[in-house]
């Protein structure tokens, strides 16, 4: 964050100060800010929002006690313990005082590139790549995991200071209007869009209201911008029409057509044993290396491709970017988190994919299963286990039908689907899985288990893995599920 005084601050997000003179607001100033009153800061300013189960204004002591020195709050608190800014809404009000440090960091003239990430798969590891690839050229501000909402983005845009050259945006929406409220806070330089797909469909009311609420990204673009467009999927394609700024496309070498040169492209890609992929990188028709990634699954590719087209267009070489592709890592947990384990003596491999779900994610989970199996040979045993994908809507039940006939296509050999504890219509996307899977050509051939929770699922697991000598076993689904704590909770058999 860039030093704000508290009158500054009171002005950006048309608050009115409580609890201090307008002298002592102009010479206090903030350095950071937070909604966590239990992070230690100095010269923090706490927003105090209010959540489903608490609310951020019951701990202004708590916010005073590590380090925080005034708080933005939607009421006037007699005898607060900190000088208060009261607005009529802390969320929004946290949204514009994210708008007026960009603006402020663009006002110091120094260069400084904004680019704003979206689409329904694929949006946090595009971003982490691109946060490894930009950080080896200048100091690059991004979110750590996922926060990508109207909370999320502006606390990692408050995180900008005067020396960020670039910040990485990731953009998320589950209505209309939510990344075009985003680009008002964190207005792009360029855009990047992955694909249109089912995530969020329930709320969203149909593809055609997703392919709308993505395009909110290239529209929000300015004229000398860019609008970096994956040619891999028709809904991104028709968005070069809805944007003024320059388009660059990029995708897999079949995605290459005479409308659609792509300036950025893999082909050739592999993968190894452990189902890292690997691709040549073809930049402006030149071939400049062979990458292979760190991370697990070919459906990466086109995030790392993604990530190479962002940092050709502000200006990496082309070798560096090849070699800093070479070096990723997964930043952001749970994202096909590949993991030895060893249970009882039993060794076994976990693939955790578990921070959230939807049809083409989890499609791309269970292709990731199959390939890794495949590459390990010997034929191991292969068990997937899925917990719901929710915001589905109505679709819901006859998605997780499809899901749970794919899973038997792709060829695992167990499918242990998961409920959730207390949430009748969570146990039904789960019994929806075992109908498609039953339904299936393949179901005959794969064993079918349910568990009503997480911690049937982990009871069930150590069965398999007690029974096959070698399994790989596959976590997925929404974060309610509870399988990204039994990912955790399996880790302590790491070998």
């Amino acid at each position: 964050m860039i030093s704000m005084n508290l009158e500054e601050v009171a002005a950006s997000v048309d608050g009115q100060l409580q609890g201090i003179t307008p002298q002592q607001a102009k010479e206090m100033r903030v350095l950071v800010a937070g909604t966590d009153s239990r992070l230690p800061v100095r010269n923090g300013l706490f927003v105090a929002i209010k959540g489903e189960h608490v609310d951020g204004h019951d701990f202004l002591k708590s916010a005073a006690a590590h380090g925080f020195v005034a708080a933005i709050v939607d009421h006037t608190i007699e005898g607060a313990s900190l000088p208060l800014v009261v607005v009529p809404e802390t969320v929004a009000a946290l949204g514009l005082l994210a708008r007026h440090n960009i603006e402020k960091r663009r006002a110091l003239g120094t260069p400084f590139t904004l680019i704003g990430i979206t689409g329904s798969v694929g949006k946090t590891t595009t971003k982490d790549l691109t946060k490894t690839l930009l950080a080896s050229l200048a100091p690059t501000v991004s979110p750590i995991g996922s926060f990508n909402n109207e909370i999320g983005l502006p606390l990692t845009a408050l995180m900008v200071d005067k020396n960020t050259r670039y910040f990485v945006a990731e953009m998320g929406a589950n209505h209309l209007g939510e990344i075009q409220s985003l680009t008002h806070i964190a207005p792009p330089d360029l855009g990047v869009e992955l694909k249109v797909g089912t995530a969020h469909v329930g709320e969203f009311g149909g593809v055609e209201n997703i392919y709308e609420a993505k395009s909110e990204l290239v529209e929000a673009l300015p004229h000398d911008g860019k609008a970096l467009l994956n040619a891999g999927d028709p809904n991104v394609v028709r968005m070069a029409a809805r944007t003024q700024a320059d388009v660059v496309w990029f995708g897999l070498e079949s995605d290459a057509s005479d409308k659609h040169p792509l300036t950025v492209m893999a082909r050739s890609i592999g993968s190894d044993e452990f189902n890292h992929p690997s691709f040549q990188l073809v930049v402006e028709d030149h071939c400049v290396g062979r990458v292979q990634l760190g991370l697990v699954g070919r459906h990466n590719v086109i995030n790392a491709v993604a990530a190479a087209t962002i940092a050709w267009s502000v200006g990496m070489a082309a070798d560096a970017i090849a070699t800093g592709l070479n070096a990723s890592v997964a930043l952001s947990p749970h994202r096909m988190a590949l993991c030895s384990l060893d249970a009882d003596g039993t060794p076994f491999i976990l693939l955790d994919d578990t921070f959230n779900a939807n049809p083409d994610s989890m499609k791309a989970a269970l292709d990731a299963l199959a390939t890794l199996s495949t590459a390990q040979g010997d034929s191991p045993h292969t068990v997937a286990v899925l917990g719901p994908m929710l915001e589905l809507g109505d679709e819901g039940e006859k998605l997780h039908r499809g899901v749970g006939a794919y899973a038997t296509q792709s060829g695992i050999d167990t499918l242990i689907t998961v409920g959730i504890s207390g949430d009748e219509s969570g146990q039904k996307l789960a019994n929806a899985y075992a109908e498609g899977a039953q339904t299936s050509q393949s179901g005959d051939s794969v064993l079918i288990r349910h568990a009503t929770n997480a911690g049937e699922a982990k009871k069930m697991i150590l069965e398999e893995v007690a029974t096959y000598s070698r399994c790989i076993v596959l976590l997925k689904g929404s974060h309610a599920s509870g399988l990204s704590s039994l990912a955790d909770d399996l880790a302590r058999y790491c070998r």
